[in-house]
């Protein structure tokens, strides 16, 4: 039997980054993250992860790619030695500025192993197209991890936005 449990909830009105602190612990090696969003102008999500000392990890450690779909059509990414996360969420259309994004993270307070992530998303484009992506990361630094930072890179701000942080586990 599996066991998903609601560790975290953060809502923000207005703010370009968004830190959501204390949340990853030894009690779980999988953990889920939602989080819908919206945004004042045509933006992205980007993601830094966040170590035991409170300190953002910006190191070029973050290795991603990705498969960015839209209606009409696609195309793949790929970042290395990154000081981010690119792509976890994206909304470029005046009246359809919102999104919502699930992503997975492995391992992140195992200070003897990396820390990966997957994740998949989808928002506006235009008012006839959508755009999502669909990723896979890792930390390459054996650090241990206890939170997450979403950030816009700019000064757009995420508005209206829902943040929930589970905790996921198989017991037998």
């Amino acid at each position: 039997m599996s066991n998903l449990r609601l560790i975290n909830e953060t809502n923000v009105t207005s703010a370009s980054q968004i830190n959501v602190t204390d949340v990853f612990s030894s009690d779980f090696d999988i953990y889920k993250i939602e989080f819908d969003y919206s945004f004042d102008v045509t933006s992205n999500v980007s993601a830094r992860l966040i170590n035991s000392s409170g300190s953002v990890v910006s190191a070029s450690n973050y290795d991603f790619a990705y498969l960015q779909t839209r209606t009409d059509t696609f195309s793949e990414g790929r970042g290395t030695n990154a000081s981010l996360f690119y792509y976890l969420g994206s909304a470029t259309s005046g009246s359809e500025l919102g999104g919502g994004t699930i992503l997975y993270i492995f391992n992140p307070f195992s200070s003897s192993s990396y820390t990966f992530m997957m994740w998949q998303n989808s928002g506006g484009y235009s008012s006839s197209f959508a755009l999502g992506y669909k990723a896979i990361a890792v930390l390459k630094q054996t650090s241990s991890v206890t939170g997450f930072q979403l950030d816009t890179l700019t000064a757009n701000n995420f508005t209206n936005t829902n943040v929930r942080t589970y905790g996921l586990r198989v017991d037998s």
